[in-house]
């Protein structure tokens, strides 16, 4: 263990400062592999998910910086056979109503059947292993579709994703819709966001590799501000980067007219520290509740695409003063870190 008497952030000019003594440290990545890690913190225990692709495995933690130390569980294995029995993608868990509910796309072994899929448990320990399958959620398109998220607005319950407007990979698009509950969708999906700047069209390739938006997460900030925060451009590509959506005061997340897309990425790779491809993020909050920390996956050399080179790390973000996030950039693989506060 390597001690810090004292370690001052300073961000000038750049939103609220964190002047926070530290005594202890970690380093990037967390795990060796963890494509499209997902954390969710519930009664003093951080949840963490990741692909796999053949099953479900959550590892428990109190400490995020202690992550590589938790033991995988699995938690759910989909039927060897079926619509739903492989290629299991980007799997989410949230609590809701008081039981747990866990998101994940999957298919039959085509790509092009990947639909979204929703788990559920009532016991207060998700690591039970008593997992029911609930079905596939989906609007009224059955259209592809992955990368589910879920999140409350207004005491209202929304899904967001990533699908497409046909039957055909041409586009993947950021949708919405309201639900009826954790497992059922409530009318027509509106789409948010397409790929309309170049930086968000790395890799395509008309007829065959599609243009990219997806790993959609919602980040609230300290003001009430709503954030949509996605991936851009495809994963294969050392371009894949996070883009942002950002929710008008009072709007409503369904009006896409109420909803403005910056124009460029807000956070990305960074070639001369050897941090490639950073995307498909989540969000959550120290121990103590005072920083917020946003965890991401991403490669450390050139070419390495979308498989298992991808690794989970964590920094935390920090606010401006009109109440938008400030990613920063990606910080190189092995520098020491200041754990989060509360630990």
């Amino acid at each position: 263990m390597t001690c810090l008497f004292l370690v001052v952030f300073s961000f000038t000019g750049k939103g609220q400062s964190l002047n926070t003594p530290q005594t202890d440290s970690f380093v990037n990545p967390l795990l060796v592999t963890g494509p499209d890690p997902w954390v969710v913190e519930h009664n003093g225990i951080y949840y963490f998910c990741r692909t796999t692709g053949s099953n479900i495995q959550l590892l428990a933690t109190t400490k995020m910086s202690k992550l590589g130390e938790a033991k995988p569980v699995t938690v759910w294995t989909p039927p060897a056979t079926g619509t739903y029995s492989k290629e299991l993608w980007a799997p989410e868990m949230h609590y809701i109503n008081h039981k747990w509910y866990i998101y994940f796309a999957a298919d039959d072994g085509n790509n092009d059947h990947h639909r979204m899929y929703v788990l559920e448990n009532r016991d207060a320990d998700p690591l039970s292993g008593n997992w029911i399958f609930k079905g596939q959620i989906t609007d009224p398109t059955n259209k592809w579709a992955i990368d589910g998220s879920v999140f409350e607005y207004k005491k209202k319950l929304y899904m967001i994703w990533s699908g497409w407007e046909g039957d055909h990979n041409e586009h993947q698009n950021i949708y919405i819709a309201r639900l009826k509950n954790p497992w059922t969708v409530q009318g027509e999906r509106a789409m948010l966001s397409t790929s309309i700047y170049d930086w968000e069209k790395k890799g395509s390739v008309k007829g065959s590799l599609p243009t990219v938006n997806e790993g959609p997460e919602i980040l609230k900030s300290p003001k009430g501000r709503v954030f949509l925060i996605y991936s851009a451009s495809g994963c294969w590509t050392d371009h894949y980067s996070l883009g942002m959506l950002s929710l008008k005061k009072g709007g409503n997340p369904m009006k896409p007219a109420d909803w403005t897309k910056s124009d460029h990425p807000v956070f990305a790779s960074d070639p001369e520290i050897g941090v490639y491809a950073p995307g498909h993020n989540g969000f959550f909050k120290s121990p103590d509740g005072k920083q917020d920390w946003i965890i991401y996956h991403a490669n450390d050399k050139a070419g390495q695409g979308c498989g298992h080179f991808r690794s989970p790390r964590m920094q935390p973000l920090h606010w401006n003063q009109d109440g938008t996030p400030d990613f920063g950039k990606p910080v190189k693989a092995g520098v020491k870190l200041p754990v989060p506060s509360g630990e």
